[in-house]
């Protein structure tokens, strides 16, 4: 199997993270062949990724004999019909283990990327299952890129929270459960064991236990320890016992400073779990900032990736960008009729409204909400920009060529249309004494004069035809060596300027050959004028597959790779310092032709010097 094609395999579930996992698989895929993506288009989901890159998109879907149906029937159908759309293919698998299931199939497939969501699964879930899918696919899998992708249903998704309690409901609940079994315990064990000098040690006992219900739960778990624990030490171990009583100040104080502890040292844990949670969404706004900025200096498809990445990081359903007329510029996620939306506008100036759908944003997911719109204008500017380059370009060149043409109008035109006047008017005038072989001569001026203009304005018909797109071909069998010895008689090349190695055996052509016989005229001219004294141009032909080659081979100048483009433009004349040799237009004409009729002309060095063109056409096996 070839591995040099990227086959990018995404893993559903069936749940609503499908869309934004297909949707990121498209996007890998299509990133194996750059300058596929359409800035303008209005959709994403109307793009191909998948059919428009080189890259093959392969979604699976493994049914567990265990699993208890959380795959909905409706959302797989609907991510069917997306890979679809997307021009991937659908995959539905068995197998009892789903991490094993899913790694055989991209081993069978020869994959090179894995596309997962996050485990929709909580922290305490996950710690309490062990190691899930996603981990043991990546622990399994070193040789495939694995790329783990954000969505709503995932447990934890987008960015951290600041706002609110620094720990989680989790932990607190946690901290009161390790406060209600820890404390008993720990009385049932202390006074099973109590002497009447054990004072201190159970003191410090529930000191330690307080101390690690705030380690676990945070200031109100450790002050609900703090406060059971003084009145059990009162009631079961300080005189009098079975009395909420203090028979000595001492004991009362020391309780005091007691509860006191207990909340500085809740206290500390609170502040650092805030810090740490502050640390952690730092961690991941500059992580969201960074990806936003490589999605604008990635270019042409940077719009798109940041719609993603904000409805990423800030859990939303859909988000959406607008244009002041009200189009879809792009979209990711499923916007909700009638719900919550906030709508930003795009700087600078009016470049439309990004709107979030599902949620509402505190002040610091606004303060980052502002720079990835800032990113957003940043990336629909370039992509105006580019665009407007482009037509520039495309103004550019066609004055260019007018102006080219008009200089070849001026010129080469003029040159042999002067000459034919002169020699008609020469033959024409009134009393003139002209001898038989001054006549003749005249004659044979305007003939020559005339077939040069003939030829002129018939490449220049050809090479506007070949540039609509109009071109007429007639395709047919076609014998190789009978165009190459027409093409060598209508230039009237000898043996002493041009050899011949075809190959007798070589499969007919299936080529117009009008057209192939002036491919071969102009390219045979270009190899004959640039040899070197002395130096034959050498013509072979070889079949290679599906294909025939037939090399013009001359020892030359040659042309410097990064020229060979120009080469093919209309009205170059690339190491021509002459007026004589027409208006360029030959290797253009010789390109359109050959590529009209299916097949391909490149350059190549000839070996000890030279250019060689090379000109492939499709054989066929009909006899001509």
């Amino acid at each position: 199997m070839d591995t040099g094609t990227p086959r990018v395999v995404v893993a559903l579930t069936g749940g609503p993270e499908g869309e934004t996992l297909l949707r990121r698989a498209g996007r890998i895929a299509g990133a194996s062949n750059p300058g596929t993506s359409n800035p303008g288009t209005s959709n994403p989901s109307s793009s191909n990724p998948g059919t428009a890159a080189r890259g093959e998109l392969l979604a699976v879907h493994v049914s567990s004999g265990e699993d208890p149906g959380t795959a909905a029937p409706g959302a797989l159908a609907a991510q069917r019909a997306l890979v679809e759309e997307l021009g991937g293919s659908f995959h539905q698998i068995v197998g009892d283990d789903i991490p094993r299931a899913l790694l055989e199939f991209v081993r069978s497939v020869d994959a090179t990327d894995i596309v997962m969501g996050v485990s929709r699964r909580g922290r305490v879930a996950a710690a309490l299952t062990g190691r899930g899918i996603g981990r043991t696919v990546i622990h399994s899998s070193p040789d495939v890129d694995v790329h783990i992708v954000d969505h709503a249903a995932a447990g934890g998704t987008g960015l951290p929270r600041v706002r609110g309690g620094a720990l989680s409901r989790e932990r607190v609940v946690l901290g009161f459960v390790v406060a209600l079994v820890g404390g008993p315990l720990l009385t049932w064990l202390l006074y099973s064991t109590r002497t009447p000098e054990s004072i201190t040690s159970e003191v410090l006992a529930f000191q330690l236990l307080v101390v690690i219900v705030a380690l676990v739960g945070g200031i109100w778990p450790a002050l609900f320890a703090a406060v059971l624990s003084g009145l059990t030490l009162d009631y079961l171990f300080v005189a009098p016992q079975f009395a909420v009583t203090v028979a000595d100040p001492l004991h009362l104080w020391a309780l005091f400073l007691y509860v006191v502890i207990a909340v500085l040292v809740s206290y500390i844990v609170d502040q650092a779990a805030r810090r740490a949670r502050t640390a952690r969404r730092a961690t991941a706004e500059a992580g969201l900032l960074a990806a936003v900025a490589g999605n604008v200096l990635r270019g042409e498809s940077a719009v798109p990736a940041l719609v993603t990445r904000a409805r990423e990081a800030f859990g939303m359903t859909g988000v959406r960008v607008v244009s002041p007329d009200g189009t879809v510029v792009a979209t990711d996620g499923e916007p909700v009729p009638d719900g919550r939306v906030v709508r930003v506008p795009i700087p600078p100036g009016d470049r439309g409204t990004l709107e979030l759908h599902g949620g509402e944003l505190d002040d610091s997911e606004r303060r980052l909400l502002d720079a990835v719109v800032a990113q957003l204008g940043a990336a629909l500017e370039r992509a105006e920009l580019e665009e407007t380059a482009r037509e520039a370009a495309v103004l550019a060149e066609t004055d260019r060529v007018r102006t080219a043409l008009l200089s070849a109008v001026s010129h080469d035109l003029r040159r042999p249309l002067a000459a034919a006047v002169a020699a008609v008017g020469g033959l024409r005038a009134p009393g003139s004494h002209l001898s038989s072989e001054d006549r003749a001569e005249l004659v044979a001026t305007a003939d020559e004069s005339l077939s040069t203009l003939s030829a002129l304005v018939t490449d220049l018909l050809d090479v506007s035809r070949v540039q609509a797109g109009v071109l007429a071909v007639s395709l047919a069998p076609v014998d190789a060596a009978d165009v190459v010895l027409a093409a060598l008689d209508e230039l009237g090349a000898g043996p002493d300027e041009i050899e011949l190695s075809l190959d007798e055996e070589l499969p007919p052509l299936r080529a117009d050959p009008v057209l192939l016989q002036r491919v071969l005229v102009n390219v045979l001219a270009n190899a004959v004028r640039h040899s070197p004294e002395g130096r034959r141009v050498r013509v072979t032909s070889t079949a290679r597959g599906p294909l025939a080659q037939v090399r013009v081979i001359d020892h030359g100048p040659g042309i410097a790779p990064e020229r060979r483009d120009e080469m093919f433009a209309p009205f170059q004349r690339l190491g021509d310092t002459d007026n004589a040799t027409g208006l360029g237009l030959g290797l253009a004409l010789s390109k359109g032709f050959t590529e009209g009729m299916g097949g391909t002309l490149t350059p190549e060095d000839t070996p000890g010097g030279g250019l060689t063109m090379v000109i492939s056409l499709p054989v066929t096996a009909e006899a001509p």
